[in-house]
């Protein structure tokens, strides 16, 4: 129990409180006041100004700074909220190669669907968007982005044979049509030879 009680000890002690000042998906939004670990808030979120240290011994200071905040967080919800207006029942479409299996080469990423989606003017970040199950065939699909906390959005993906890909099996359907039909004219000239051969070899016989 002691031993046990040393490790909760510890692991409470690599915790520590932050603010964050943007965004993260895995913990929140800007104002909030979070726990992390210590590695976490030194090495990633406070030196890329996603966070700030929350000192517990100084309330005001955090209440004061979650206020300046406030303003910032509402101003991302309605941009969210706009943003989700744009994006609601939108639909895009992505091209890719597929194996002889049907599936693709590969899965349409978040990166993918961000790119296509800025070329119809509407700008999304890939963070915010969310393929939960890969998209692995063509067809049709709906992802969802989260946009902000309670702000979320749905569009459609239409995923189609890239063009190039496209053209290449036009070109070997044609090829085997012509080889095909190659193959079947000289079955007819050969049938029609032989026809030829047997009613000879029957007149001869009459003779």
């Amino acid at each position: 129990m002691f031993v046990n009680f040393i490790v909760r000890c510890k692991i409470k002690e690599n915790k520590m409180k932050v603010i964050l000042t943007d965004r993260v998906k895995t913990l929140g939004n800007v104002g909030e006041v979070v726990n992390v670990s210590q590695g976490y808030a030194r090495n990633y979120l406070i030196p890329n100004k996603l966070a700030l240290l929350a000192d517990e011994g100084n309330t005001k200071q955090m209440e004061d700074y979650q206020k300046m905040l406030s303003k910032k967080v509402e101003e991302e919800k309605k941009a969210a909220t706009d943003l989700a207006k744009q994006l609601n029942g939108k639909t895009i479409t992505v091209t890719k190669k597929v194996g002889g299996n049907g599936r693709l080469f590969g899965t349409v990423t978040s990166t993918e669907l961000s790119k296509e989606l800025e070329k119809q003017g509407v700008v999304v970040e890939k963070r915010l968007i969310n393929v939960d199950d890969p998209i692995k065939t063509l067809g049709d699909f709906e992802v969802k982005a989260q946009l902000f906390q309670g702000v979320d959005a749905t569009f459609k993906v239409k995923v189609e044979m890239d063009p190039k890909q496209v053209e290449e099996e036009k070109k070997k359907q044609e090829a085997a049509a012509k080889k095909a039909g190659r193959k079947g004219a000289k079955e007819g000239e050969e049938a029609k030879a032989e026809g030829a051969e047997a009613q000879e070899n029957a007149e001869e016989t009459e003779a």
